[in-house]
Parts: structure tokens; C-alpha cells; sequence
């Protein structure tokens, strides 16, 4: 989408199921190999009580949102605030929603809410600002 094409309320979003593979691909491509996500008996031993993905998995599902939703191809993200609520587990779907709260003309940049929910229950929260592709 275009700036001009956007207005504050506009919503998108995109859902996954985390698997065992996608913890383990994170944990190859980020280096995060915190045994809590990959291995089973430390993370029993956890205040978890079993393996949890990585919260920058869950998170990067906004990103997809904000460059294939809305605003879309061509989006480029300029920054993000994250407040971690609650642990994804293997099997949870999570839902990642962004709505535009605020527009800046001069700028050409969109300010959203972003969270990720699992079963209706808030597991990230915060707020993103991206720049958008002007017609002009």
C-alpha cells in the first residue's frame, strides 16, 4: 500500500503454529541456543516447566505483517518496542495484529500497535514505526 492509501484504525494480521522446527531454525539462524528452547530436560527443570520458542521468533511474525499486510511490500521498519508477557510453547498458534494509530504526512511514516496473542491471551506487546512508499 501507498501512504496515501492508509488510514489510522486500518488492521492486519498473520497467524502461525510454532513448531519444533521453527524453534530450531531460529535457534540456528540467531545463535540463541538457550537450552530453555531446545533442550527438553533443562527446560522441565525451568519456570516454564518445558521447552518455550524464543520470544523473537513470535515477535518477527509482526514483521511479516507489517512487510506483506500493512502497510505491505516496499515498508521499511524503523523501529519496535516489545513487552514479553507470556511464553509461546511448541503447538501454540500465534496471532500477530498490528493497527495504524497514527500517520505522519511530511514523513511518509506509520506508527502501529503491534501484539501477538495465543488462544485470545496477549503474549507480546508494543508498538512499531515504519516508513511507507509515497505515490508521489
Amino acid at each position: 500500500m501507498y501512504f496515501e492509501e492508509l488510514t489510522i484504525g486500518q488492521s492486519a494480521q498473520f497467524g502461525k503454529t510454532i513448531g519444533e522446527a521453527d524453534i530450531l531454525m531460529f535457534a540456528a539462524v540467531s545463535g540463541d541456543t538457550n537450552p530453555v528452547h531446545i533442550n527438553a530436560e533443562v527446560a522441565a527443570a525451568s519456570m516454564f516447566k518445558e521447552r518455550i520458542a524464543h520470544g523473537m521468533l513470535s515477535a518477527g511474525l509482526i514483521s511479516a505483517v507489517l512487510g506483506t499486510r500493512l502497510p505491505g511490500e516496499g515498508a521499511i521498519y524503523l523501529s519496535q518496542t516489545l513487552k514479553f508477557r507470556a511464553p509461546v510453547k511448541i503447538g501454540d498458534t500465534v496471532t500477530a495484529r498490528v493497527e495504524i494509530t497514527a500517520l505522519d504526512a511530511a514523513k511518509k511514516r506509520a506508527t502501529l500497535s503491534t501484539t501477538c496473542t495465543v488462544a485470545g491471551k496477549t503474549v507480546i506487546e508494543g508498538e512499531a514505526s515504519v516508513m511507507v512508499p509515497s505515490r508521489a
